[in-house]
């Protein structure tokens, strides 16, 4: 495990113009060392590629870019294997990496920072990270809707009743639900994308906020990196944490989403409900009644969602104050990322995990999809096909709900004659009106009718195969 330590040395690379130290509980607040030494690959990269350019363009000599790359490729390894020490007094990951580096090189060492502020260089580090974070939770949103699809196609006929209000409105099959939530994560999925797009921008060469000095080649830096274009605005290019944003509004709908689909399954394993049952690897029990077995691993998924709203909230808030360029604010920009990124991310696989495993009541799901007169907007728009006005046929419907209500019957238990004293229209064909009926009729692209259900999931799966 790598160590932090505040004993000796404490001079500050920046401290030329300072005649005394800086108080040890200054030191203590400044420092970001103890989170942000998270981005020392991002930060070595950067410096590898910021030494290389330096060199090319003859700002500092072949042997020194050795130098430098060669050492820093031994912090990098040290730090890998848990026996780098960071110190406090060396605030964060820059300059320690730095400090290190100009006590094993010497003046090679002193010269990496030619051309650069801690204001570009950071900026570039966290547009990295965000730039993986991306596309590593992109590839998780495609594994959950692959498994969603899965399970569609496994429960292509399993029937559930739909809700509106939290109320049975009409059935539908359980895999058209299931692919609503993969439409979701698709439209999460993109906007991962394109936050990844707008991330990928080289601030490198901006300076602390002027651009530099230097005869810099930043299309050089970028293309080491993989970076898609460099930053046209130097003041923008230091400031500028709407990158950051991009993840964190991604990410919070994606746990708002996380959080609908973890509901529904709560309410679908309860006993109220009964439509699915929780497999043991992701359930637990009570520690005083025996009998229960609790979805805590979707419960969590809907819990954590509050977290990662309230990293958003956060990004938002330290940027609305801030006057060009970089403010030291931006140092609060890293802990809310970086617990949004681990969030979301171990979110996404426990959910991409549990969702294949549970098991449904096909029978309960059926007999629930036609309960409370689910049918009768079916029979309502029988009447409507035979010319009735539908306002019309709402109302004798409804009058015949209302009369089913008071003699505890429901629309099976009811003759022709029944039907006929709601409306003259109804001929004896009514009586066929059933689930399956239902289903098939709404045969409309985006309908739950079952080959329009088949049609929409091998969209999905190829629309993903070509993401792949």
């Amino acid at each position: 495990m790598t160590q932090t330590s505040s004993d000796g040395g404490s001079s500050k690379l920046w401290g030329g113009r300072f005649s005394g130290e800086t108080d040890a509980l200054v030191d203590q607040f400044n420092a970001s060392i103890d989170f942000d030494r998270r981005l020392y690959r991002e930060d070595i990269a950067g410096s590898i590629a910021h030494a290389t350019m330096l060199a090319r363009q003859g700002v500092i000599p072949e042997a020194d870019r050795d130098a430098i790359v060669a050492g820093l490729q031994q912090i990098e390894a040290e730090i890998d294997a848990g026996a780098f020490v960071f110190r406090l007094d060396r605030e964060d990951i820059h300059l320690n990496i730095e400090a290190v580096l100009i006590e094993r090189i010497g003046d090679a060492g002193r010269r990496l920072h030619t051309g650069r502020s801690r204001n570009d260089q950071v900026a570039t580090d966290t547009r990295l990270f965000v730039r993986a974070a991306c596309d590593e939770t992109a590839g998780l949103l495609r594994l959950l809707r692959r498994a969603l699809i899965d399970l569609a196609e496994r429960e292509a006929g399993t029937v559930i009743p739909g809700y509106t209000h939290l109320q049975r409105a009409q059935p539908i099959l359980l895999a058209h639900h299931l692919l609503a939530y993969e439409a979701m994560f698709t439209r999460d999925t993109e906007r991962f994308v394109q936050a990844r797009a707008r991330a990928n921008v080289l601030p490198l060469g901006a300076g602390a906020l002027a651009g530099v000095t230097y005869p810099i080649d930043r299309e050089f830096v970028a293309k080491q990196l993989g970076f898609e274009a460099i930053s046209t605005n130097s003041l923008d290019a230091v400031s500028d944490r709407d990158f950051i944003v991009d993840y964190h509004s991604a990410a919070a709908l994606t746990a708002v989403h996380l959080s609908r689909l973890a509901e529904e399954v709560i309410l679908w394993t309860s006993a109220e409900f009964g439509f699915a049952r929780m497999d043991d690897r992701y359930s637990t029990g009570s520690s005083i009644m025996p009998q229960k077995k609790n979805p805590d691993v979707a419960e969590l998924a809907r819990g954590k969602s509050a977290r990662v709203i309230g990293n958003l909230v956060q990004a938002l808030t330290m940027l609305k104050g801030q006057p060009l360029a970089y403010n030291k604010d931006n140092q609060e920009d890293k802990e809310s990322l970086f617990d949004s990124v681990d969030t979301i991310l171990i979110t996404l696989r426990v959910v991409t995990a549990m969702m294949p495993t549970m098991t449904f009541d096909a029978a309960r799901g059926r007999t629930a999809a036609i309960a409370n007169f689910a049918l009768a907007t079916d029979v309502a728009d029988y009447l409507a096909k035979k010319g009735v006005p539908f306002r019309e046929a709402h109302e004798a419907v409804g009058s015949l709900v209302a009369r089913c209500e008071r003699e505890g019957r429901t629309f099976e238990d009811l003759t022709l004659e029944d039907y006929r004293q709601a409306h003259a229209a109804f001929d004896a064909d009514v009586l066929a009106i059933d689930l399956e009926a239902s289903l098939a009729a709404r045969d409309v692209p985006g309908g739950t009718a079952p080959n329009r259900v088949a049609e929409a999931r091998e969209a999905a799966r190829a629309r993903l195969a070509t993401e792949a």
